[in-house]
């Protein structure tokens, strides 16, 4: 029977062609996330553009984290979870606010507090029970613009 996620976690994760990873969480969603565009951004994950590098990853016991222990990487369940949302995202809204959430680290209650929304409709928003307006993904963009 599947979990309910407070904070995701990871359970599982099955290495896939060119840096990808189909990533389940103790919810048991499974989502494919793509690596590639993470190496541009992330200098510290150069050297994960090795393909056999890339293939060491696994899931710490708990599965708060993929790492690569020869190499001292890891990437929190939460930020990967984050970026599966993002890379996932079935509307170009959805994606922003997820993209947005994901480059600040904005839990949903951080998230509400920004955009002066409850953390109920971001609850909604985050886990796709309901569409994210276009007016909230102006807003996530409003608000980057202002941490400037």
């Amino acid at each position: 029977m599947a979990q309910m996620m407070k904070r995701p976690r990871l359970k599982a994760i099955n290495l896939l062609n060119d840096f990808k990873i189909a990533a389940t969480f103790i919810d048991d969603s499974i989502f494919t996330i793509d690596f590639k565009p993470f190496f541009d951004i992330s200098p510290g994950l150069a050297p994960l553009k090795n393909p056999s590098v890339f293939a060491g990853a696994i899931v710490d016991e708990w599965g708060w984290t993929l790492e690569w222990p020869e190499l001292d990487i890891q990437i929190g369940a939460d930020t990967l979870w984050l970026d599966a949302q993002a890379q996932n995202a079935q509307d170009e809204n959805t994606r922003i606010f997820a993209q947005w959430r994901a480059r600040h680290g904005l839990s949903l209650t951080d998230a509400a507090r920004a955009l002066g929304m409850t953390p109920r409709t971001m609850t909604a928003y985050g886990s796709g029970k309901r569409p994210v307006p276009r007016y909230i993904a102006l807003a996530c963009k409003g608000w980057e613009t202002e941490q400037l």
